[in-house]
C-alpha cells in the first residue's frame, strides 16, 4: 500500500510540474472578428494573407502586450453572436460605433469616416437626389445600410431610400461591385476607404458622387461591460499614438485617405 501511495504521489507530482510549464510557456490569446472583404481595414491578400490597417493595429497592440493575435474572419452580420458566445474578443474592422453605444463598450473612436456613393463612370446619377428609382447595393447589416433605413437614420435619408426602386442587400463588397459593373445595379453604398480601395483595384470604370450620405465613426467594439480588456487595448493604442507608430502604421494606407480620416490622438 505504501509503494501505491509513492507512486501515486510521485505521477501527481509530475503532472503539476507539468501543468506548471504549460501555463508558463502559453500566451494569451486576443481573438479579432472581422470581415474579410472589408479592404482596407481587414481583407485577404494576393498570398491568401490576412491583413488591414485595422488588423495591424491589432498586431501591435497584441505584440506589446505580450498576446498572440488570432485573427478570426466572420459573418458580418453573425457579429454579435460571435461576440457574445466568446468566439472572439472584439470586432475591430472598420466598426461604426454611432447608435451602437447602448450595445457595445467601446474603444475611443480612431477614425471619422464618411458613407458614399459609387457609380458607373458614365452614369448619368450624379447626385444623391438621381437615385431615385434606381438600384442600389449596400452590404447587409453594414454601417451604410443603417445610414439608409436604421432606427438613427436621418429623415432625409429615409425618404432618399424610399425613392429606389429597389435596396438590395449583398453577403459583401466584391459581389456589389459585379453588380455594379455588369449593370444589374446603378449604385453602391458604402465607408468612403473602402469605395476609394475598390475604385483604385478596378480601373477607372467607376466614379464616387461628392454628395455623402452620412458621416460616423469607427470604434472598436467589446461585449458589453467588458471594460477590462477596454482599457488595456485604449491605453495601448494611446501608447503607440504618442510615439509615433500609429502614425507609421496610418501613412502606409496613404491610397484610401485614411490619414485625413483618423481621428485618434488629435
Amino acid at each position: 500500500m505504501k509503494r501505491v501511495l509513492v507512486a501515486l504521489l510521485a505521477i501527481s507530482m509530475a503532472a503539476g510540474a507539468l501543468t506548471g510549464c504549460g501555463s508558463k510557456g502559453s500566451e494569451k490569446t486576443f481573438t479579432v472578428g472581422f470581415d474579410a472583404e472589408f479592404p482596407p481595414y481587414g481583407y485577404r491578400d494576393d498570398n491568401g494573407e490576412y491583413v488591414g490597417f485595422d488588423l495591424d493595429l491589432a498586431a501591435e497592440v497584441c505584440k506589446r502586450q505580450g498576446w498572440e493575435l488570432v485573427k478570426q474572419p466572420i459573418d458580418w452580420d453573425a457579429k454579435d453572436m460571435e461576440l457574445s458566445s466568446g468566439a472572439i474578443d472584439c470586432i475591430w474592422n472598420g466598426f461604426t460605433m454611432n447608435g451602437r453605444e447602448d450595445d457595445y463598450t467601446f474603444s475611443d473612436p480612431y477614425v471619422d469616416n464618411s458613407i458614399v456613393v459609387v457609380v458607373a463612370k458614365d452614369s448619368d446619377i450624379n447626385k444623391l437626389s438621381d437615385l431615385a428609382g434606381k438600384v442600389v447595393d449596400v452590404q447587409a447589416d453594414s454601417s451604410g445600410l443603417a445610414a439608409l433605413q436604421g432606427d438613427d437614420a436621418t429623415d432625409e435619408n429615409k425618404e432618399l431610400t424610399a425613392s429606389f426602386a429597389e435596396l438590395q442587400q449583398v453577403a459583401d463588397y466584391n459581389t456589389a461591385f459585379m453588380n455594379l459593373e455588369s449593370g444589374a445595379v446603378d449604385a453602391v453604398v458604402l465607408d468612403i476607404g473602402v469605395a476609394k480601395y475598390q475604385m483604385s483595384s478596378r480601373g477607372d470604370a467607376f466614379r464616387m458622387l461628392d454628395e455623402q450620405v452620412s458621416s460616423e465613426q469607427y470604434a472598436i467594439g467589446f461585449k458589453k461591460g467588458n471594460t477590462e480588456l477596454k482599457d488595456q487595448v485604449q491605453k495601448t493604442l494611446d501608447e503607440m499614438v504618442k510615439d509615433g507608430t500609429f502614425t507609421t502604421i496610418v501613412n502606409n494606407y496613404t491610397d484610401y485617405n485614411l490619414p485625413e480620416m483618423v481621428c485618434l490622438g488629435e
